[in-house]
């Protein structure tokens, strides 16, 4: 059996600018609904589409300086793609930011969590 090559680190691009990414999270609502019917069966029998819906959670590192506005983020593209040359890249564009938190430990470095909601997802 041949060993197979995995996902592994990322890299996270905001528009160009590479930022210092610990967690991201994507979760996709493909936007289909179930569609009861009424019939002799008593079960539904299909569903409908929908829009679909991507939403990012993001936790990056807080550098001392050159922080992005974090709050601000209209329009964005974000990118992320695996570390080694041969994967595949996603891009998800026109993102918007909807919550912004800060978190402090006493053994970890200080943590932005971000909420984001990007309007398409795209495979380069």
């Amino acid at each position: 059996m041949a060993l197979q090559e995995y996902a592994g680190a990322i890299v996270l691009e905001v528009d160009g600018k590479e930022v210092e990414v610990l967690d991201l999270g994507v979760n996709t609502k493909t936007g289909r609904k179930l569609v009861k019917t009424m019939n002799k069966t008593g079960r539904a029998k299909g569903f409908a589409k929908g829009i679909s819906e991507y939403d990012l959670s993001v936790t990056v590192a807080i550098p001392l300086t050159g922080d992005l506005d974090w709050e601000a983020i209209e329009g964005a593209k974000l990118t992320v793609y695996p570390a080694s040359s041969g994967g595949q890249r996603e891009s998800y564009l026109d993102c918007f930011t909807t919550e912004v938190s800060e978190k402090y430990s006493v053994d970890n470095e200080g943590r932005r969590d971000l909420k984001l909601q990007a309007l398409r997802k795209v495979k380069e």
